[in-house]
Formats: C-alpha cells, structure tokens, sequence
C-alpha cells in the first residue's frame, strides 16, 4: 500500500521518514519528559497535539514512558497511526502540526520505556557456531538442543540504559586457563552484542502461553541493543548455569521503538529449519525480517550483521519464552542476541571479529584492537526496507566505555 508523500520536508538520506514514525521520550530544555515521534529532523510532541485534537485517550502522551500507550493494544496503536500519517500528508493539517515540531538537537532523548524483564535469546545459527568453535575447539559448535528451541537467558532489567549513557567497565571474578585460581578485577574481555529488541505492549495471563501466530497482538515495537558483555567473566561463571555477572552491568538501546507496522515491508521467509520443530513453535507467516545493522568501533564501521538470516523469529522466541506459562507484562524487552551472517565482516561482536583476539581489528586510525579498552565508543544503527521504496531507520544506539570505579 503506497503513503501518501508528506508534506514535512523529510531528507532523502533521513532514517524517519514519514512510513516509519518511531515512538520515544524526550524532554525540551527545562521541561518533563514526554511521548513524541521522530519525523525527519524534528519530534512530534504528541500530548499538545491529542489536546488540541480531542484525541480520545491522548493524556497517555503524557506520560515519562511508553508504557500507558502500549498498554492499549494494537487497535489504539493502529489508530494513532493513521492518524499521524494523515496529519503529516495533508496540507491542511500543516499549520497545526508545525506549531508541535521541536528540532531533534534541542531536546534530550530518555529511556523510552519502563523496562518490565528483559530476556535474552540466541538465535544467530552463525553467531552460535563460531562461538561453539571458539570455546569448544573438539566438539559439535552447536549444542544439542539449538535447533530444537530458542536458548536464552533472564537478564536484569534494570541496568537496561538509553543510548549515550556511559558504560563503566565491570569487575568481576576472571581465571584464564593458565592460571591456577580465579582473581577479582576489571574486565581484561570486554566486548559488545549487536542485537535486535522486541518491546511487548500487551500482557499475557500467568499460566496461559501466547501462541506465535499472536505476536502482532502483543508485540508493540523494534529497537536495537547492545548487549555489553565481558568475557572473561563470563568464561569463568557460565557453567552450569549461564551467564550472570558477565552481562548484567549494562544493555544499552537505542531511544526510538519503530512499530511493527511499520516493518511490513521487511518481512522475509527465515532460513528453513532441519529438524522440523515442535507444533507450538510452528508458524505459517514469514516473520523473518531483513535487516542490516552497522556496527562502529570509534567511528570506524567494522561489521554489518544481517538480520534475515536469524534461524530463530520473533514470533518463535515469543512462544518460546511464554511456552511454561510465564506471564508477559507491558515493558517486556526480549532481544535477537547476537546478530551475525557468514563472512567475518558480518560478525556482530568483538570476540568473533577478532576471533578471540588471535585477529586484531584495524581502526580508522590505525590502531588496533581485541577487546574494547577505556575511552572507546561503540555506535549500532540499523535500516529496513519501507514501502514506497523508503528506507527505515531505527536510529542509534551508542556508548562509550569508562574506567572501573573502586
């Protein structure tokens, strides 16, 4: 279905054009935080707007979260839709709308939603078979359950962080394989995850699984993630029971969540999966999805992960992680885990790029790197096939790394 084209002055090269309409937080100098969307170099500041409007239910525009808005469901979040596409594409709305465009360099952008819980799966076929050959060299790379079912873990929710938050370098206890005892200490390993996250809207009962074929009914948005880890904590502590301290220092997001609707476009069939998988797991859509995201090492764009090939869907890690009966809340993040295709530059994490430091990687200016040391800064963007030819954006996600403190 073609948009008709808006009226706003949109740049050609802009990750927001009018198909996309991503939702985050922001606040204007001195004022609260509030509900807005990204329409090419401005934000929409939408509570004013619904006021003005007498949008039913507009107060949720308010609010210092997304929360209340995503808590209506897929009608409200249809309907609000439609109705910023037809005020950003007819003239005679213009007037109106110009006066609620705040350029986007002169408001400061919040952690968009109230983390709820927040999973983390591992459903790169690639990503997991060089990892398997890394840590274990005389085995099968992959474990025996990974193609029967989304693997992942329970993070913590709350060291979820927007982009630009600071990352400080965890410590923790390491042992190398040549030393004889662990040692407490600042991570030597510490690396980055480039992910895609899935943000629920609408809850779930406890004790009633959510069938994948009910994931538009649930799931609200896209963002990007990145899943900060260090290694040689994780290295020590992951057996028996996975991984902990390694990861919970800090996941960082990006601040805008593009809506499902907006990815129609970029639905693909995913790779064909051998053995066939357990009926609950079993979807006839194609909720596959062609993304690419672009990972920077201090300005330097080292890898572009593919997203299409992911073996694991949105839909699938959904059933999955419901599958026991666990409850869905409103703020519920799960994401991708580690985005990567075949060919080294398409590695979506430092230990796979540098192949556990065996390939150091060239910076732009000239030096080399492993692992990340203090002072560097990560950047993850990523883009999607629009309709009407359009591109869409998902915007940045980035962080810089500090020195331990203590």
């Amino acid at each position: 279905m073609t948009t008709p084209v808006s009226w706003l002055d949109v740049p050609a090269d802009s990750p927001f054009p009018v198909q996309n309409l991503p939702y985050g937080v922001f606040s204007p100098v001195d004022e609260q935080p509030r509900v807005g969307v990204a329409i090419g170099d401005d934000v929409l500041d939408l509570a004013p707007l619904a006021a003005a409007e007498g949008l039913d239910g507009g107060h949720v525009f308010e609010s210092a979260t997304l929360n209340a808005f995503m808590a209506l469901g897929r009608p409200a979040w249809t309907a609000v839709r439609s109705w910023l596409t037809e005020l950003l594409t007819h003239d005679g709305y213009r007037e109106l709308v110009e006066s609620h465009l705040i350029p986007l360099d002169e408001v400061t952008l919040h952690l968009p939603f109230e983390v709820a819980d927040y999973v983390d799966f591992y459903s790169s076929e690639h990503h997991a078979r060089n990892v398997g050959r890394l840590f274990r060299p005389d085995s099968e790379p992959l474990t025996p359950n990974w193609k029967h079912l989304p693997i992942g873990y329970h993070g913590r929710a709350g060291t979820v962080v927007v982009s630009g938050t600071d990352v400080v370098r965890p410590s923790g206890q390491r042992k190398p394989p040549e030393a004889d005892a662990p040692s407490y200490g600042p991570s030597a390993r510490l690396d980055i995850e480039a992910e895609i996250g899935f943000v629920v809207g609408v809850p779930s009962a406890l004790g009633s699984p959510v069938p994948a074929a009910a994931v538009r009914d649930h799931v609200f948005g896209v963002c990007l993630v990145n899943d900060w880890s260090a290694r040689d904590l994780q290295a020590w502590e992951y057996v028996p029971l996975g991984p902990f301290l390694g990861k919970s220092f800090a996941t960082s997001i990006s601040p805008w969540v593009v809506p499902l609707d907006a990815l129609d476009a970029a639905r693909v069939p995913p790779p064909a999966q051998d053995p066939p998988v357990l009926a609950y797991l079993d979807i006839d859509e194609p909720w596959g999805l062609d993304l690419t995201l672009e990972v920077a090492w201090n300005g330097a764009v080292v890898s572009r992960p593919p997203f299409a090939g992911l073996y694991w869907t949105v839909a699938q890690q959904l059933a999955h992680l419901t599958a026991n009966g666990a409850s869905l809340r409103t703020g519920d993040l799960f994401a991708s885990g580690t985005v990567s295709g075949p060919d080294r530059d398409q590695r979506g994490s430092f230990l796979e790029l540098c192949w556990n430091g065996s390939e150091p990687v060239t910076l732009a200016d000239g030096s080399t790197r492993s692992f990340l040391e203090d002072g560097d800064e990560v950047s993850i963007t990523a883009w999607a096939p629009g309709t009407d030819g359009v591109r869409i954006g998902f915007g940045t996600v980035t962080g810089r790394i500090l020195p331990t403190r203590g």
